[in-house]
């Protein structure tokens, strides 16, 4: 689990909005560590506030922490990251064998285009899995 703190500002239902107090996880020293925090700070000055889901019925103002399962961020990672690569690639490759530099480039705009329509799609029709969103950890 990857976890981080934040204080309760509102509650949404079965949700609470949560100010949290660093931009990453706060491993940034540890061995291992990013460094997502630093440059988060250098970015966002701002408090970052989260909707997450609040199983067992936390209060305004209470300090929690929050955890997200490890292969969450990993598959939504490789879903942002790795499917518009691997549709500019394509696109650009199939532009490319029908139309040289020019199809190349139109085609590489297709496949972006075309891997922000999917995920857009995905986003909007998926069904919440309880396994990959943040919660409030006991």
């Amino acid at each position: 689990m990857i976890d981080a703190q934040g204080t309760i500002t509102a509650l949404d239902g079965e949700y609470a909005l949560v100010r949290m107090d660093e931009s990453g996880c706060g491993r940034c020293h540890e061995h291992g560590g990013c460094g997502g925090n630093n440059t988060g700070k250098m970015f966002c000055s701002a408090p970052r506030t989260f909707r997450v889901l609040n199983p067992r019925n936390s209060v305004i103002g209470e300090r929690v922490t929050i955890a997200v399962a490890e292969g969450a961020l990993r598959r939504s990672a490789t879903l942002a990251y790795g499917l518009p690569l691997l549709a500019l690639f394509v696109g650009a490759l199939t532009g490319s064998a029908l139309a040289g530099e020019t199809g190349a480039i139109f085609g590489s705009i297709c496949g972006l285009l075309f891997s922000w329509l999917l995920l857009r799609y995905a986003q909007l029709h998926s069904t919440p899995d309880q396994l990959s969103q943040p919660f409030i950890r006991y």
